[in-house]
């Protein structure tokens, strides 16, 4: 689904040059959910940025299910991320004047879906995350698990490609960050192909491969023996 080469990405100000990915390569296969790990500053979110097409590399090759993205402009990078790709971040990122089924809703009225059919997917994905009975309930009257669930219910109404999570168990407590780990590992039971940035290593041992990041280069890349293990305990 993704193939990465020689990804080059630098920030510059008037003082200051900082390179955040330096010539990365890599591949992600449909149905995989990959974990990408490192130290603050070594090119996480940069990378999810690109692979999420909320951004665009200097220079290197960006091959997005067949399709070569790398040089894409704003507006179709745009058109391809709300069709085919899903967002969790760590703040939840929910609007709090809007109800749950109206946070989840918001992705297919940008993708002009008729009010029937946006009906009918977002009653589905809402009893499908088990966050049904909180539909007509706002944010701030969830707790954090809830809204992380609510978070993902939003990344899966539109049955996006792919589903990236920055961080997505960060503002949880321990028990709702598991919850929340538990499904992803049951929306990758499914066939999802997820791509997670994690500090944590026992949310990595959730996902079958674990891909390091120092300075802005993968310096290691294994599967994970463990997953299946983690999974019956």
């Amino acid at each position: 689904m993704i193939k990465i080469n020689d990804l080059v990405k630098v920030y510059r100000t008037e003082e200051v040059e900082t390179t955040a990915l330096n010539k990365l390569s890599l591949e992600v296969k449909e149905g995989e959910f990959v974990s990408i790990m490192g130290a603050s500053g070594c090119g996480k979110s940069t990378l999810l940025n690109i692979i999420g097409l909320l951004d665009a590399p200097n220079s290197g090759s960006y091959d997005f299910d067949g399709i070569e993205v790398a040089n894409f402009n704003e507006k179709q990078r745009a058109s391809l991320r709300k069709a085919n790709i899903g967002f969790v971040f760590q703040n939840f990122n929910l609007i709090d004047e809007l109800t749950v089924f109206e946070n989840v809703e918001l992705p297919l009225i940008y993708n002009n879906v008729k009010s029937s059919e946006r009906k009918r997917r977002v009653n589905e994905i809402l009893e499908r995350i088990g966050i049904a009975h909180r539909a007509k309930h706002y944010p701030l009257q969830l707790s954090g698990g809830q809204q992380q669930r609510v978070a993902v219910a939003r990344a899966l109404v539109t049955n996006p490609k792919l589903i990236l999570a920055d961080e997505p168990t960060g503002n949880l407590d321990s028990k709702s960050g598991n919850d929340v780990m538990e499904l992803l590992t049951e929306l990758h039971a499914t066939g999802a192909t997820i791509i997670m940035v994690t500090h944590s290593s026992y949310d990595a041992k959730f996902s079958s491969r674990i891909i390091t990041l120092k300075d802005g280069e993968v310096v290691s890349e294994k599967q994970n023996e463990h997953k299946v293990d983690l999974l019956v305990q």
